[in-house]
């Protein structure tokens, strides 16, 4: 008969939380927008490390950082025809691009 061998793992403790459905399923979701396992979320938000940031949100960062560029990007053209109302339009998209980025980069 084969004796059983202990695996040696990264984690060797284990602790049981009790929860409803309800916060179970939240959790997995919480979890599953993040890209992490239920394990290594629920260690990132009891003992801290790397925030938690959404993988949406980076995705959505990346993008508005990306219309911003291209924002700049047509300043000169703009500016060249004259047009006040125009620049100050762009100015305040601009701001508001970076308001959601600044928003959606603070850690949860």
């Amino acid at each position: 008969m084969k004796k059983k061998t202990i695996r040696a793992t990264r984690f060797p403790s284990r602790r049981t939380v009790r929860m409803t459905t309800a916060e179970d399923e939240r959790l997995r979701e919480q979890s599953a927008s993040a890209g992490l396992s239920v394990s290594e979320y629920i260690r990132r938000r009891i003992f801290g490390g790397r925030p938690i940031v959404a993988r949406t949100d980076n995705q959505a960062i990346r993008e508005l950082r990306r219309l911003g560029g291209l924002l700049k990007h047509h300043f000169g053209m703009v500016r060249d025809t004259g047009q006040p109302e125009a620049i100050a339009q762009m100015n305040r998209t601009l701001e508001g691009i970076q308001n959601a980025i600044e928003t959606m980069s603070k850690p949860s």
